[in-house]
């Protein structure tokens, strides 16, 4: 750093002013040294400014895994909003590590990154998230008090499904999803729905479940639940979608996330299943797979670049010590969504 001051004829100060993007630096200054910098070959030390900020500028993204369209598409989202905040994601897919979200848990405690954007599954009870002290928020998921938590608005999801269903005229819906364990997981709220009978749960995801199903009962439109296995378990998805023509040869409408959706209309078209007149299809997320998957698949979406962004904030906020005082009109957020029409539905 001496000899770049030098070769600039400017101060120590100076030089540190320009790397740290400092104020008060004239236009012909910073020039000066950032081509004192380039003649030099001269690397400012990252880990030795961060250790002065007591910052290192990098951001755990923990997600179920990375194999998935859903969370490869949130992910990229997430690495675009986080790096416009100059800060880095560090992915950390869950079902692909040993042990899972401790690895990252141990580095925010040990600081080795800044706060964590958590959208996996969690065994770890509230007073567990809640005494790591540390900046942390959730996407679509109650992870205890005081943590902000990001999600979709899935009553409306809810609504936008249902509205396509009962105007098309269909008399069995089928909703193809993950295991009914995965609602269990931390006490939030007990529901009574569609033979889901009261099941506590941390997943704000869980509403369109419970609003789907009322939505569907008032309009005298039978519908029914069907496991499609773990997010991860793509031949689990593959015997949903072949099963559920087996158990419910009368369905003639399906909503499931964009991967199972696909499939469920690979089998039907193998079935001479007419697509959308004797069966429509509906996919929950409206990531790149409903725009490939052979027909254009109309889909509920989800505005991945504003949770992106908004989650991003949020932890920005925490790592930058902004009040709690200032949060909590917003620690619970939804985002709305919207309708992606497509070729399979009437």
């Amino acid at each position: 750093m001496r000899d770049v001051a030098k070769k600039a004829g400017v101060s120590l100060s100076t030089v540190s002013l320009v790397i740290n993007n400092g104020e008060h630096v004239s236009d012909d200054v910073r020039s000066r040294v950032e081509w004192a910098m380039d003649a030099l070959n001269y690397v400012p030390n990252e880990l030795a400014r961060n250790l002065s900020k007591n910052r290192t500028n990098m951001v755990g993204v923990i997600m179920p895994t990375l194999r998935h369209p859903f969370f490869a598409t949130l992910f990229a989202s997430l690495q675009t909003a986080l790096e416009e905040r100059g800060m880095l994601a560090l992915p950390c897919s869950t079902s692909d590590m040993k042990r899972g979200e401790e690895e990252y848990i141990d580095m925010l405690r040990r600081r080795m990154m800044d706060g964590i954007i958590m959208g996996a599954h969690t065994s770890h009870s509230s007073d567990y998230w809640t005494s790591i002290g540390r900046p942390i928020v959730a996407f679509d998921r109650y992870l205890g008090p005081g943590i902000p938590m990001i999600g979709s608005d899935h009553g409306l999801g809810a609504k936008l499904a249902a509205d396509i269903i009962i105007q098309s005229g269909a008399k069995h819906v089928v909703n193809l999803s993950g295991p009914l364990s995965q609602f269990h997981d931390l006490p939030r709220a007990v529901v009574d729905f569609g033979g889901l009978t009261g099941l506590n749960t941390s997943f704000p995801s869980l509403e369109y479940y419970a609003e789907i199903d009322e939505l569907l009962r008032e309009a005298g439109i039978r519908w029914n639940y069907m496991e499609a296995g773990e997010v991860d378990d793509f031949a689990a998805h593959e015997r949903a979608a072949h099963e559920v023509f087996e158990q419910f040869p009368d369905v003639d409408a399906i909503v499931s996330s964009d991967i199972v959706a696909s499939l469920c209309m690979q089998e039907a078209l193998r079935r001479n299943i007419n697509i959308p007149h004797d069966l429509q299809i509906i996919a929950y997320d409206g990531t790149f797979v409903a725009k490939i998957a052979g027909m254009r698949m109309t889909a509920i979406r989800q505005d991945f670049d504003a949770i992106a962004s908004t989650l991003s904030r949020y932890l920005l906020d925490e790592i930058q010590g902004k009040p709690t005082s200032e949060l909590e009109d917003s620690y619970a957020q939804v985002l709305p969504m919207t309708v992606q029409l497509g070729d399979t539905t009437r």
